[in-house]
């Protein structure tokens, strides 16, 4: 399907405000955009929506690029609906799209979407090798009929937020700050598949997640966090990376659910990772990581007793 038969499929009932961008994550910063698009569309009378892309045009105009997502696309509409806006418009971006102009694409969003502004923050760019900046958007929107809005970047203390930062933080395991840059939990979810069964041998039994190859996780380690099945939460201990005491291949993210017999298996799994509670280690034997994973359960606890 196309860009405009994407676009065909809306169909606003009137005039619309629009931000426009991948939104990984949906962080404060996002949510902050967001609020002012909605303050004005109050004052305008006007119906809200925010335009997304599936795929990060980055790695469609660069053949190098591989990010890996903060969320998932069905995490991200979920997301950017919670905010409140009329209309979440999840486009596929394509070598056809990338090859737009800025007057094009603009020119797409009027016809299908009603546009009349468009509410950005500074470094926003669009159309063909970015070259709609805000400064060449606003001469569109003059020409055009539409209004341009920039909204200056979120900070927290020294740090902008950004989908960047929150990456950094969540390369270092520092589940803290990506809190305080997204405003709530860091979540993975994915179906439940079949692992070694080591964990059961262990006294351990976990359930091994299936997360989408480009989501992006913690780094290596042992978390505490909060697992969710059929919307009761559970407190949980999981391991992320490659179990260096045993294969020491392939990272995997594996959730220990305290105090939950029943089966999960093929399930879908979602977990809010919480704390970092130490680095992965390879253990001498399988005693030693016995009585370590007794310990992490116990500080586990400890830390999501609290929160």
């Amino acid at each position: 399907m196309g860009v405009e038969e994407e676009l065909a499929q809306v169909s606003p009932a009137r005039d619309m405000l629009l931000t426009i961008g991948v939104f990984d994550g949906v962080h404060l910063g996002h949510r902050h955009l967001i609020s002012q698009l909605k303050n004005q569309v109050k004052e305008r009378d006007l119906l809200s929506g925010v335009v997304t892309f599936r795929k990060h045009p980055r790695e469609v105009v660069s053949t190098h690029a591989r990010l890996r997502y903060l969320t998932t696309i069905d995490q991200r509409i979920r997301l950017l609906k919670n905010e409140g806006v009329d209309e979440v418009v999840a486009l596929s971006f394509t070598p056809e799209v990338a090859r737009l102009s800025a007057r094009e694409f603009v020119g797409l969003l009027q016809k299908y979407l009603r546009m009349c502004g468009l509410v950005i923050g500074p470094d926003f760019a669009l159309g063909r090798e970015r070259e709609g900046s805000a400064e060449t958007l606003r001469r569109l929107g003059r020409e055009m009929g539409f209004t341009v809005t920039v909204v200056p970047p979120m900070k927290i203390g020294s740090d902008v937020v950004s989908s960047t930062a929150i990456r950094n933080a969540l390369a270092g395991g520092d589940m803290k700050k990506v809190r305080s840059l997204t405003g709530r939990l860091f979540s993975l979810e994915g179906r439940v598949v079949s692992g070694v069964g080591r964990g059961r041998q262990l006294g351990f039994p976990t359930a091994n997640i299936d997360v989408d190859p480009q989501q992006a996780l913690p780094a290596d380690g042992v978390y505490a966090t909060r697992a969710y099945i059929d919307d009761k939460a559970y407190q949980a201990v999981t391991n992320i990376g490659k179990r260096p005491t045993f294969s020491g291949e392939g990272r995997t993210v594996e959730v220990y659910i305290l105090d939950f017999n029943g089966d999960v298996y093929a399930s879908n799994l979602k977990i809010d990772v919480v704390e970092r509670l130490r680095g992965e280690k390879k253990f001498a034997s399988a005693e030693e990581l016995k009585k370590q994973i007794a310990e992490d359960i116990k500080q586990g606890r400890a830390i999501l007793g609290s929160v």
